[in-house]
């Protein structure tokens, strides 16, 4: 059965899986192919999801206790914390950044903005503020 450092690591690796779609989105974008753009955009969306779904599944229903380590721990707690201050409105933005997107929306690009600071927070945070051991 999975442990809370394992799970943590996978969701570490699914975010960065899903920050270098991001980079190639905005490649894409970058190299005026704004149709690449908007299909690596639905993957990354869908990846997100797909974790975000997964890890709550997880921690609610198969193993509720597995981050009880972390709540013990009033550093860690703290940086789980951190952490969820970007990942909770990243992931409340992402479908209006894929409506946004999609329809063409002239509001899009400054909610890009807005994502891109949240996202990185929620990638560095993640990646590097959570302990997996």
């Amino acid at each position: 059965m999975a442990n809370g450092a394992n799970l943590i690591l996978a969701l570490k690796a699914a975010v960065a899986l899903a920050s270098v779609l991001l980079i190639l989105s905005l490649v894409a974008l970058g190299a005026g192919k704004v149709r690449l753009h908007g299909q690596i955009n639905l993957v990354f969306f869908l990846a997100v999801m797909a974790t975000l779904v997964g890890f709550e599944v997880v921690l609610r229903m198969v193993q509720p206790g597995i981050y009880d380590w972390i709540r013990q721990d009033p550093h860690l707690l703290a940086r789980l914390r951190v952490h969820l201050c970007f990942a909770i409105p990243s992931a409340l933005l992402l479908p209006v950044m894929l409506y946004t997107g999609f329809a063409k929306k002239s509001v899009h690009r400054k909610l890009a903005v807005l994502f891109g600071i949240l996202w990185t927070g929620t990638a560095i945070t993640g990646i590097f503020g959570l302990p997996h051991g």
